[in-house]
């Protein structure tokens, strides 16, 4: 082979290693679901203060419970029980959600009452069924602990204030990212990251229309919805009527926002030891199978049940690196 040709098959060789010298990604399938990032670029010094304070019962008014009480570091950033107690050893009424991945959502709490994460730490700071505190006592109580206050002075500027606590804990959780999972991998060019199976449920979860509420990176959490679209699912429910199945309605105080919801993650669906806002359902089948029934209007078959739940399992990323690390005991 004479030597410019020898030069052609060499550049030629050159240009089709050029994504893989660079490092480039793969091309992302186009689909409803988006995969997460794989991390988050946070100052260390502030995520480990916000994680203290997350495990923090000062941050309570009875000095008895903590974020991390209802968003359990322990168990998937969620609670273990039906619902979370708060400050005073109230019930809250509603399932609490798990803290993962909820940068992601398009608002924040069940009824989507506030946009930020900055603004769910304010508002769950002040909630009289969550952590029932104010902040001239929560600051008072923060500043006789020396150590902490020095934490604060050399990381922050103003040292330790209102936006100095909510910062801590907001660049915490923004770190808590459950990237990696199959389905993710998946997304990313990886063809044998999924099973059969899997590939098989998130083809039915595409074609019965689940897809329509729960797609985007958090595979639901960036729209509202009503619950009972295809029926009424709080008759047949046969119980009580709460406040906190009113959902949207409660800010709005329009009839057509009567149990309407920020739509929930999918993401740790798998995990759940309850699913609903009301915690009315123990068994990841039995929440599809009345999914099915009151958001689309369809009986599913169980062996459709038992692949779209090998989907949502797919779903299950890698825990982030806080929930590896020993709790705090408050002081």
């Amino acid at each position: 082979m004479c030597r410019d040709a020898l030069i052609v098959v060499f550049c030629l060789a050159t240009l089709l290693l050029l994504p893989s010298l660079s490092g480039a990604e793969p091309k992302i399938r186009d689909e409803p679901i988006r995969p997460l990032p794989l991390s988050s670029a946070e100052n260390p010094a502030k995520v480990d203060l916000g994680w203290q304070l997350f495990q923090d019962k000062r941050l309570s008014a009875s000095g008895q419970v903590s974020c991390s009480s209802c968003h359990r570091l322990d168990y998937y950033g969620m609670e273990r029980e039906a619902f979370s107690i708060g400050a005073n050893e109230q019930f809250e009424g509603i399932k609490t959600p798990t803290v993962i991945n909820s940068q992601f959502n398009f608002r924040q709490f069940w009824d989507g009452r506030v946009v930020t994460l900055a603004e769910q730490v304010e508002a769950t700071i002040e909630n009289q069924l969550e952590l029932n505190n104010n902040w001239q006592q929560l600051l008072f109580r923060l500043r006789q602990d020396g150590v902490l206050r020095q934490q604060f002075e050399q990381i922050y500027e103003q040292g330790l204030d209102k936006n100095s606590v909510v910062d801590a804990i907001v660049t915490f959780e923004r770190t808590l990212i459950s990237s990696n999972s199959a389905f993710d991998r998946w997304l990313r060019g990886e063809e044998s990251a999924l099973s059969k199976k899997a590939l098989q449920g998130y083809a039915l979860f595409k074609s019965y229309g689940c897809i329509s509420c729960h797609q985007g990176q958090n595979v639901g959490g960036n729209m509202f919805a009503r619950m009972g679209a295809m029926g009424n699912y709080f008759i047949d429910r046969n119980d009580d009527m709460k406040r906190s199945d009113l959902g949207l309605f409660t800010l709005t105080d329009h009839e057509d926002d009567k149990h309407v919801f920020k739509v929930p993650s999918l993401r740790f669906a798998a995990l759940n030891r309850y699913f609903f806002h009301d915690a009315s359902v123990d068994s990841l089948q039995e929440a599809i199978q009345i999914m099915g029934k009151y958001q689309l209007g369809r009986k599913l078959p169980e062996k459709d049940i038992v692949l779209i739940e090998a989907f949502l399992k797919s779903l299950l990323g890698d825990l982030p690196p806080a929930f590896s690390k020993p709790t705090v005991v408050s002081q």
